[in-house]
């Protein structure tokens, strides 16, 4: 997409309504829920909040719109494609509305907003052009018998998204299940819900059969754990933290064992060599930890810096963070704007001082900015040991943690040690370094001499309890379908 426009300071709320079968409706209890503005901490509106007894009436809907001899079953799989494109189409008209809409409900800087949308009409066009291409393969088994597989949609697909990046999650969640023929349920979480329930206009606007998609906002404990507990839901897709995802995992093991795909937690571990291009790894070290406040489960948030270049990159780091511009997110010289609620902020704040306290080194930041919203100054830690608060939990916020190593064996070593395994990187020029830690590290990503470039084309996910399966490229499909073996005995010929 272009450069990002001027934006829509003062977005106005079209929908704030649970979308069920293509229509706009109140929710069966009656109760509302404020979203708040960050920046400010007062409310923006009132949205319609969802219970059980909406993600049952959107499960009916979804119920019969995957009915066999439905529209949406009947579709040819090149239409659904279509569909996709016509709403990446939309998407990219309204990008300007949808942009300004999300800085206002989340914090997150217009300019970021505008191009996470360019990123998530990149996804629905990749997904798109999968639609028809779908494949089961023919297996020469022994004996008389002809052997093919089909890979059919799973069905009703529950879909639970965070409040960090709503629109691309939202379009990560989608777009393979679509692809593949599924409906969706989808709950956004409370904190962010303006920027989906938009989208479902944009749904209904594209042409997908009523019931395809629902969205239904509310809160985690109800809405979320309907659908995770739901027994006529084949699937639930969950983002959010690992503490959340057992707790869905276990209601699908428990209500009908419906299959998981989670994408969790991280604590990951970027590993910064002295043969690396120091400025360079310096800067990729900072945003990888100070993209969207912090608040990325993929974050850069253990900075391993061999001994030998230490003091340097902890003097440039600390300077970077201080030419950090924090503030209104409309503006476009912005880099980070508030973080999404107070719980958030305090479990920041609490996790600094936590760090002063277990003795590391607070070289910049590590204070609240400015007496309104949710805003912290960005935060650089020197001195942190691997025992320390900060070095193990996953704080989601722009708090930098640099740790000191000596050599290979004992970084990959300490990299591995926590029971999370999202991301990982390393810097350096030696094509055998790179090897070695990428050969060695537990992680579902890693990256070399870079961070946090992620691709429709290729997988998102991690080991460990960073999560189970896979989002984006061709693997994001394999969590959509259900692969039937049809096995045809062959008659002989009479003799």
């Amino acid at each position: 997409m272009a450069e990002a426009p001027e934006p829509i300071r003062n977005p106005e709320i079209k929908y704030t309504q649970i979308f069920i079968n293509n229509e706009y409706v109140k929710s069966e209890s009656g109760k509302t829920f404020k979203t708040l503005n960050p920046c400010t901490g007062e409310p923006i509106c009132e949205v319609q909040e969802g219970d059980k007894a909406d993600v049952d009436k959107a499960v009916a809907a979804a119920k019969a719109a995957f009915k066999r001899g439905s529209p949406w079953r009947r579709m040819d799989a090149s239409n659904r494609g279509l569909l996709l494109l016509k709403l990446c189409d939309l998407i990219e008209k309204e990008a300007t509305y949808l942009a300004s809409l999300e800085t206002l409900d989340c914090g997150k800087p217009y300019k970021a907003a505008y191009g996470e949308i360019g990123f998530s009409v990149n996804v629905l066009r990749y997904y798109a052009g999968w639609a028809d291409k779908i494949e089961g393969k023919t297996i020469p088994v022994d004996g008389d018998f002809f052997c093919y597989t089909r890979h059919e949609p799973v069905g009703l697909c529950g879909q639970i998204i965070p409040w960090n990046y709503p629109i691309p999650m939202f379009v990560w969640k989608i777009a393979p299940a679509l692809a593949c023929g599924n409906v969706c349920i989808i709950k956004p979480a409370e904190q962010t819900p303006l920027t989906a329930l938009y989208l479902g206009h944009l749904i209904k606007e594209a042409g997908f059969p009523p019931g395809v998609v629902n969205i239904v906002p509310g809160y985690g404990p109800t809405a979320g754990a309907a659908i995770s507990s739901h027994k006529d839901i084949n699937k639930v897709a969950f983002t959010g933290s690992t503490d959340i995802g057992q707790v869905v995992m276990e209601a699908a093991a428990k209500s009908n064992l419906k299959r998981c795909s989670l994408e969790l937690g991280g604590k990951s571990p970027n590993v910064i060599f002295a043969d690396a291009d120091i400025e360079l790894a310096v800067e990729e070290a900072h945003e990888a930890v100070m993209t969207n406040m912090g608040q990325c489960c993929v974050a850069g948030s253990r900075t391993y810096v061999q001994d030998t270049i230490y003091e340097e990159f902890v003097k440039k780091s600390a300077e970077r963070a201080k030419r950090r511009k924090v503030g209104d997110p409309f503006d476009a010289s912005t880099e980070n704007g508030p973080q999404i609620d107070e719980t958030q902020h305090n479990k920041i704040l609490a996790l600094i001082k936590s760090g002063q306290s277990e003795g590391a080194n607070l070289m910049c930041g590590g204070v609240r900015k400015g007496d309104k919203g949710y805003f912290v100054e960005p935060t650089v830690f020197a001195n942190v040991t691997d025992n320390m608060r900060i070095a193990k939990e996953e704080i989601f916020g722009p708090v930098q943690q640099i740790i000191k190593f000596h050599d290979m064996e004992e970084v990959i070593e300490r990299a591995n040690t926590t029971h999370y395994g999202l991301g990982a990187a390393i810097f350096t020029r030696d094509i055998n370094k790179a090897m070695t830690f990428t050969n060695s590290v537990d992680a579902g990503t890693v990256w070399v001499n870079s961070y946090n470039n992620v691709f429709p084309q290729s997988p998102f996910g991690g080991f460990k309890m960073s999560g189970i399966g896979r989002e984006l490229g061709e693997y994001g499909l394999q969590e959509y379908t259900e692969i039937k073996n049809v096995l045809i005995k062959i008659p002989q010929k009479n003799s």
